[in-house]
């Protein structure tokens, strides 16, 4: 309540409508208890002019004007919107001033119902138009819009629209200075298995604001509309979302470990790794195509293609391994790609002296080979490195891991002991002068971060993270994070998948030794039982010899009689008539 002037933007989320007209609905009810003036002020969106009849059925190309808002009808997924507006305006008293800005789609600042198209354009893809992209679609800067509402703060006036328009096919000019600049055509339908396109992209309305250019004069940021600012705008983007490009140059002597780093820094950081011999490679690709494949009409660009390809292919088996100004700027033309501007690049091994970093970097040569170029700002501003890493390692390092590289790998970088001997001596000789590749890199406060190889490749990458920062670009997407999670599943099944394998195949085998360990303790155990009762016969068989011969015979006797006589004391009288009866001779003492 204490504000004289209240700004409510309602084109970004629908939930705001209702706060918007609560909000405008508390500052009404207290119209009495103002001390002075003040403002509300709605900025909605052209979704209520969505389904309109044209402002003159013979001329349908006649634009809507701030005169006829009366007649305006909206789209049926915006009805809440134009009921907001006519209840705001209906507010407007002496001391409470009520506005209507019926904005286009906003632009500027890191994009927000145009994201879609610069990340799409961003990553290099080709730029998706609805329908035949006639559509004319009213647009404004952020900048402009809010420069319009403090224009309406300052001058009171009538309810008022602002908009420049342009075509659905005319937006796509973000992908020609953001991305590839190819588009591709869908039907209309397909818009709606976009979540992130909404009804806004597809509306078709010819809009004038004519009260804002009759009542306010302000400097406007994109007057002319997207279209004829799009470089400011894209920079903009950039500069909002934090999606500038990461160029790094990687140097160092030959069998360092610069390409193993190089993909390393690539994989974290989403760049793109350029190399000489990558890009001489593209290029004769490009022109043994363009040979194989003649253009009829072309009859001269085929032979100059077959000149330059024999060019190259000579000047390549004379001189392997070194570059000529032909392939520095090859090297600029792929810096200055779209993929390179956008995400960055990882450069590896060149520039090899001061003179092609100048050649390359700022389109200057100390010798007159390359006049033909003119260099100019965004040459230097979008090719030149941000960070140089050098990598440094002794000789007997580099001999020790050139000998033990596999052949198909001495083959693939040329590290054959007399090609390897000689790159190393042409490389330490360029690094004894005093014009040195590293000079100019001093000279623009590029300061290199120089690193040991020969030590492990995790310290090297954290030095790298901690001079370069996180990586500059919008991380996996939605897709991909899914995909991961995925493989992270996978792997997790795998595993598990294996590790109860393993505990399965270690029970088996515990089991296995079980029961073999049993099987022989059973055997020994029926060995011992066996020798014990061996043991025992052996031992008891005198005795029984004794006992059936000598003893049993006359105890039989003595026993068969007590069961015959039934006496009352059977052991006495067993012992009497074994005293009688013994068929041997008694000592005299017991007789």
């Amino acid at each position: 309540m204490g504000c004289d002037v209240v700004i409510y933007n309602v084109t970004q989320h629908a939930d705001q409508v209702e706060e918007a007209l609560w909000a405008a609905s508390a500052l009404h009810s207290e119209v009495e208890h103002f001390s002075g003036p003040k403002m509300f002020i709605l900025i909605s969106t052209i979704m209520t002019w969505a389904c309109s009849k044209p402002a003159d059925p013979d001329d349908l190309e006649l634009p809507f004007t701030d005169a006829i808002f009366w007649s305006r009808r909206a789209h049926p997924n915006f009805e809440r919107h134009i009921d907001l507006e006519k209840r705001v305006v209906k507010m407007g008293k002496t001391l409470f001033s009520t506005y209507v800005v019926a904005a286009g789609l906003q632009y500027g600042m890191g994009e927000q119902i145009f994201h879609y198209f610069f990340k799409k354009s961003w990553l290099g893809e080709d730029g998706p138009v609805f329908g035949d992209g006639e559509n004319i679609v009213p647009t404004i800067h952020i900048h402009d819009l809010a420069r319009l509402a403090a224009s309406l703060c300052l001058c009171y006036t009538t309810d008022s629209l602002n908009h420049e328009v342009i075509t659905q096919q005319g937006l796509m000019k973000i992908a020609s200075v953001l991305g590839p600049g190819k588009i591709q055509k869908k039907p209309s339908e397909d818009a709606f298995l976009t979540k992130d396109l909404t009804d806004s992209l597809l509306v078709s309305l010819r809009m004038e604001a004519a009260y804002i250019k009759k009542l306010f004069s302000f400097n406007w940021v994109c007057q002319f509309g997207l279209v004829e600012n799009i470089e400011v705008v894209v920079q903009e983007y950039r500069q909002s979302r934090g999606l500038l490009p990461v160029r790094l140059c990687v140097l160092g002597p030959p069998a360092v470990g610069k390409t193993t780093v190089s993909k390393k820094i690539c994989e974290y950081y989403r760049l793109h790794h350029v190399t000489v011999k990558g890009t001489v490679s593209d290029t004769i690709a490009r022109l043994e195509h363009a040979v194989r494949n003649p253009d009829p009409g072309e009859g001269k660009s085929t032979q100059e293609a077959q000149e330059q390809l024999s060019m190259m292919k000579e000047r390549l088996e004379q001189n392997p391994g070194t570059a000529s100004d032909n392939e520095v700027w090859r090297c600029w033309d792929e810096l200055m790609t779209h993929p390179c501007k956008n995400q960055g690049y990882v450069l590896e091994d060149f520039p090899q002296t001061r003179e092609q970093a100048k050649e390359l970097f700022d389109g200057e040569s100390d010798t007159p080979r390359l006049l033909h170029v003119r260099a100019s700002p965004a040459h230097s501003l979008f090719s030149s490195p941000e960070f140089v890493l050098c990598l440094e390692a002794t000789e007997a390092f580099l001999l020790d891991r050139v000998l033990n590289l596999p052949e198909s790998r001495v083959q693939e970088h040329n590290c054959e002991p007399e090609n390897f001997s000689r790159r190393l001596a042409a490389y330490n000789e360029k690094q004894s002068e005093d014009d040195v590749v590293l000079n100019y890199f001093y000279e623009h406060d590029i300061i290199p971060l120089h690193s040991n190889a020969e030590a492990d490749c995790l310290p090297l990458m954290q030095k790298v993270i901690d001079m370069v920062g996180q990586p500059r670009n919008y991380g996996p997407s939605s897709q991909e994070v899914k995909e991961e999670e995925r493989r992270k599943a996978g792997e997790r099944l795998r595993r598990e998948a294996q590790e109860r394998a393993e505990v399965e195949q270690m029970e088996a085998d515990e089991a296995r030794a079980r029961a073999a360990r049993w099987a022989e303790w059973t055997k020994k155990l029926e060995q011992v039982r066996q020798q014990e009762e061996e043991e025992l016969e052996a031992t008891s068989r005198p005795m029984r010899g004794y006992l059936m011969e000598q003893v049993v015979p006359t105890l039989s006797q003595g026993l068969t009689a007590c069961c015959r006589a039934q006496p009352q004391d059977p052991v006495d009288f067993l012992a009497e008539y074994l005293l009688k009866n013994n068929p041997f001779e008694l000592p005299s003492e017991l007789q």
